[in-house]
């Protein structure tokens, strides 16, 4: 497959500590908020585009982020979905998901199979994990070997960006083994911006045509507090409640992982009697956690309310958070970018756009009907 640097598949130890501390020091909650203006500009953009062609809203989104990424992680900057940096990353992302399935191919029950020939019947599988490793590996080299011939031919004119800086501070010992780290650490980056936040977007237009009437609380609250002059930026978030809970109800209502990177046991251990032995595959299960109905009343609804009391943020509602960027040790660690980046775009949308169903033929609101894909990501 060729994601071996992605590492959130890493075991834990030394080197996973080391790629999860570089991600960590340039997407932290403090971190990112350089960041925000490329955010909103890329928001703003979206909502051109949109206006030119709104049956084109999916690729939108998935340019949205990627734009906003590549930029802040290679600052490099992508002007439409024919781009090839857009392409690839739509390509190598649907062929993690689609292997990222526990049983989806035969040879996760008889791992034995991973040694018969590619030319062998039944060996499908082979095949197509080694046009997934020429995907993987044009993700995560070509954008990074672009940033490195730019510095080399411009030096200190070289476009702002996480790659630049890490290859400038690269150490004179172990600067292969630092490059390395660079690398994949900002291949995650591309990867994450460019898969599971995009998705919720998808989901918050299923649920703004699905539900409108929390779409129009929602725009009340947004012509109450900032009117029809501006658009909204960050420092509105605190005076928006209602979008604030309509995110977490998006996050909550369809989750994007629904059962987010698979663990492993380091260790046997014991939980509620059951006995759990080590290396052990654990799959939580978000789904589950976030349409429990003891928490969340009617889960299968899209109530934002449920996340209010008072006009305010009730802190006595399990936080979606909690389950939508995964668990432990391997919790997203680009949460903070990617909420304040989906903060800016549904905000946005919402100030300026209705969001409704498509129209038939005798100009007839179309009933849509959710289907969500099967896969690592939903």
């Amino acid at each position: 497959m060729g994601w071996s640097w992605n590492f959130s598949f890493l075991p834990y130890g030394p080197k996973w500590r080391n790629h999860r501390r570089v991600f960590h020091q340039y997407f932290n909650q403090h971190a990112i908020e350089p960041y925000k203006p490329i955010q909103l500009r890329e928001s703003r953009a979206f909502l051109r585009r949109l206006l030119d062609k709104p049956e084109e809203f999916g690729d939108h989104i998935c340019l949205a982020f990627t734009a906003t990424i590549m930029d802040v992680t290679y600052g490099i900057k992508v002007a439409d979905k024919e781009d090839k940096y857009v392409t690839i990353a739509e390509a190598a992302i649907e062929s993690a998901s689609r292997a990222g399935v526990p049983g989806a191919y035969l040879v996760d029950f008889f791992p034995i199979l991973k040694h018969v020939p590619t030319w062998f019947p039944g060996a499908g599988f082979k095949r197509k994990a080694e046009a997934w490793r020429r995907l993987s590996d044009e993700f995560i080299n070509g954008p990074f070997e672009a940033v490195k011939t730019t510095l080399r031919e411009h030096g200190s004119d070289t476009q702002p960006s996480i790659a630049s800086a890490l290859l400038r501070n690269l150490p004179e010992r172990d600067s292969e083994e630092a490059e390395e780290l660079a690398r994949n650490v900002t291949a995650l980056a591309y990867a994450g911006g460019a898969d599971t936040s995009a998705n919720v977007i998808r989901v918050f237009f299923l649920a703004m045509v699905s539900y409108p009437e929390a779409q129009k609380k929602a725009q009340a609250e947004l012509d109450s507090v900032i009117g029809n002059s501006r658009l909204p930026d960050f420092s509105d978030q605190k005076d928006l409640p209602y979008v604030n809970a309509l995110i977490k109800e998006t996050l909550r209502w369809q989750p994007v992982t629904p059962l987010a990177i698979p663990h492993s046991a380091t260790a046997d251990d014991v939980y509620e009697g059951y006995f759990i032995p080590k290396g052990s595959i654990i799959l939580g299960n978000s789904w589950s956690m976030l349409r429990d109905p003891i928490a969340y009343p009617e889960p299968e609804e899209f109530k934002p309310e449920r996340f209010l009391k008072d006009g305010e943020l009730n802190p006595a509602v399990r936080d979606p958070d909690t389950a939508a960027f995964g668990y432990g040790r391997r919790i997203c660690p680009g949460r903070h970018f990617s909420s304040s980046l989906l903060y800016a775009l549904i905000s946005s949308t919402l100030a300026v756009y209705e969001i409704g169903p498509p129209l038939d033929e005798r100009g007839e609101p179309v009933l849509v009907t959710p289907e969500m894909t099967s896969g690592l990501l939903s």
